[in-house]
């Protein structure tokens, strides 16, 4: 079981749960029908549907028939239209779309001075500090998606105050042997969640 994390290019993915047990694990369509079939043939059964970029639990509508449930989720998913006109500056066919940018004189005369350009200059100024604050900005995720996770399932289990602050210790030894007792599907997939924390 891995779970698709912090990869922006990568389709989201989701994970079910039925108690204490993975029911399902992939597409949202996918995961929706696994737990639709779970309900129908066990009406006891809890089942909890994360995602696995955010670690947060999410509501599903699961009314009316398979066709149905999978266009909600298509218009869920669906990329929101924006409401801007089309028409003005920038490189709308492009997805470039042009926004103020407030900066003092001698950073607009600064600007001026750079090959390709203020735009392409701050767009490579954007680029460079993504990279440098990629791996922090990672292992703040990765902690949040795990701790997200872990207190909506894992919550009542033994050394689950212990195993979060591990986590946000970065202490991925300690943490591995603090979940180490817990049921094997909810262990692995916090194991996951928790990958990058580590870094």
């Amino acid at each position: 079981m891995s779970a698709t994390v912090d990869n922006q290019n990568a389709p989201l993915t989701y994970t079910a749960f039925a108690g204490q047990k993975q029911i399902a694990a992939g597409g949202l369509d996918e995961v929706a029908l696994k737990v639709k079939k779970k309900i129908k043939t066990d009406t006891t059964a809890s089942v909890l549907v994360f995602s696995d970029l955010t670690g947060k639990q999410i509501e599903l509508d699961l009314s009316g028939s398979d066709t149905e449930i999978i266009e909600r989720l298509r218009v869920f998913l669906a990329p929101k239209e924006s409401t801007a006109p089309a028409s003005g500056p920038g490189r709308p066919k492009l997805g470039v779309v042009a926004r103020e940018v407030s900066l003092l004189p001698r950073h607009w005369e600064w600007l001026a001075t750079q090959p390709g350009g203020a735009s392409g200059t701050l767009r490579r100024l954007v680029e460079e500090a993504k990279k440098s604050s990629g791996t922090k900005e990672r292992v703040k995720l990765s902690q949040e998606r795990a701790y997200q996770f872990m207190s909506s399932l894992a919550g009542n289990l033994p050394h689950y105050e212990e195993a979060l602050r591990a986590l946000f210790a970065k202490d991925k030894r300690k943490f591995t042997s603090l979940v180490r007792d817990w049921p094997g599907d909810i262990q692995s997939y916090a194991k996951d969640l928790a990958e990058e924390a580590w870094n």
